[in-house]
């Protein structure tokens, strides 16, 4: 049986002796078993659930919320995990929070759980996590690597925006470029053409908080390639990837982007150039890709039309749009990916999986990268059209995309290059 773990006044985490551990569906709580779970990954933290009361099961099957710790009899908090690259989120925490809490800050929680003194995560792993270790980051040497690239390049600003953006944000995308590495992060565009819920740069005033600033200049092609060469000249696996999450889309600064990878690649045929986009902007994303793009990453939380504005809402582009900037980056032999926005009870309802799955061989999509939403269930739920369709679990969203012939299934880009 696994335990209902949740955290005390004092910030101890406590199993509960008698409740059962719960997960949330979409609105919907479940018991987790044996087969929803994982031991809690390397790399995983735990956070509180603000205003959350933890849920558990009683032993008749009621479902149960423990407002006291029955330790000390101080209020008890939800808690969840955050979890590495590498794995995807199966179930949400269970709990209830008041109407009139602001929303939760734009973190991916994690249904958590104890046994036999354990902790637990409702989770499966989906890539192979080893570059994106938090081991690996925010390591004793940082600052002064970072030190020691701005001295090299002390005009552009590009780096001094990852600077922040690695040692105050603690982005790892942000730090490859310092650490001379893997994915490294190239901001260029502070527009944008959607207005997504979970936009973690930009937020209304009175909403949940975003986690990180977003670019608030405008880079020439010249300062781009002066960070990207080093980059791509530093290994096998070395990518420099545009729309990053502290910008907005990168297409739109098409202009810029196709001129710096005409420099880049004058320099060095090295390394993969990847841009993650909404794809809304079929006209930059085909530009670019012309200029010599290897890999393009669109961002998708559902191929059904209501339910991709709902979370989007783009500002004059449409999902036919998008399918289309998949198309044309196929045929231009560049590799697609889809950084699919995954939500338990949402992108496991068959009528999701479905129409996902057509979208992929439409559009011969050749990954789909899993990526756990980060956002306020309630929120979200309460923007989505209400419906009541099958769910097949993650597991099956998951293994419904594997039986696609010739699709790759991960969790983040790989070097196509």
């Amino acid at each position: 049986m696994y335990r209902l773990l949740f955290a005390g006044d004092d910030g101890q985490l406590y199993d509960h002796p008698v409740l059962r551990a719960t997960g949330r569906t979409g609105d919907r709580f479940v018991e987790l078993s044996g087969e929803d779970m994982e031991k809690l990954p390397a790399g995983a933290s735990m956070v509180l659930v603000p205003g959350g009361v933890p849920v558990g099961m009683t032993r008749a099957g009621n479902f149960s919320a423990l407002e006291h710790n029955p330790w000390t009899g101080e209020r008890s908090w939800a808690v969840g995990a955050l979890l590495p690259q590498g794995y995807t989120r199966t179930y949400l925490p269970a709990y209830t929070r008041s109407e009139k809490e602001k929303p939760l800050p734009l973190l991916g929680y994690t249904a958590v759980a104890c046994r036999a003194g354990e902790l637990y995560a409702a989770v499966r792993r989906t890539d192979n996590p080893e570059q994106w270790d938090p081991a690996h980051y925010d390591t004793i040497d940082l600052p002064q690597l970072v030190k020691n690239k701005l001295d090299l390049f002390p005009k552009n600003p590009i780096l001094s925006h990852l600077a922040h953006c690695a040692l105050e944000y603690h982005c790892f995308t942000a730090q490859n470029i310092f650490y001379g590495r893997w994915e490294g992060g190239l901001p260029v565009s502070p527009a944008c053409n959607a207005r997504c819920l979970g936009c973690i740069s930009l937020q209304p005033a009175g909403c949940c908080p975003s986690p990180q600033a977003r670019i608030g200049f405008s880079p020439n092609a010249l300062e781009v390639a002066e960070v990207a060469v080093p980059h791509l000249n530093s290994g096998a696996e070395a990518i420099i990837s545009f729309g990053q999450g502290c910008e907005g889309e990168p297409s739109l600064a098409a202009a810029t982007i196709t001129d710096a990878i005409e420099m880049i690649r004058a320099e060095t045929s090295r390394g993969t150039i990847n841009m993650n986009s909404n794809g809304g902007n079929s006209a930059g994303v085909i530009e670019i890709c012309r200029a010599g793009l290897d890999a393009v990453r669109v961002s998708m939380i559902s191929a059904r039309e209501d339910i991709y504005n709902a979370y989007y809402r783009p500002q004059g582009y449409t999902l036919a749009e998008v399918c289309q900037s998949l198309e044309a980056a196929g045929r231009l032999n560049v590799y697609t990916s889809l950084n699919l926005l995954v939500f338990p009870g949402l992108t496991d309802r068959a009528a999701e999986v479905a129409a996902l799955v057509n979208l992929i061989v439409e559009t011969g999509v050749k990954m789909v990268q899993l990526r756990n939403l980060n956002i306020d269930p309630d929120l979200l739920n309460q923007h989505l059209p209400g419906t009541e369709e099958e769910l097949i679990g993650i597991p099956g969203l998951i293994e419904s995309l594997q039986k696609v012939p010739g699709l790759k299934v991960g969790n983040f880009s790989h070097p196509v290059n």
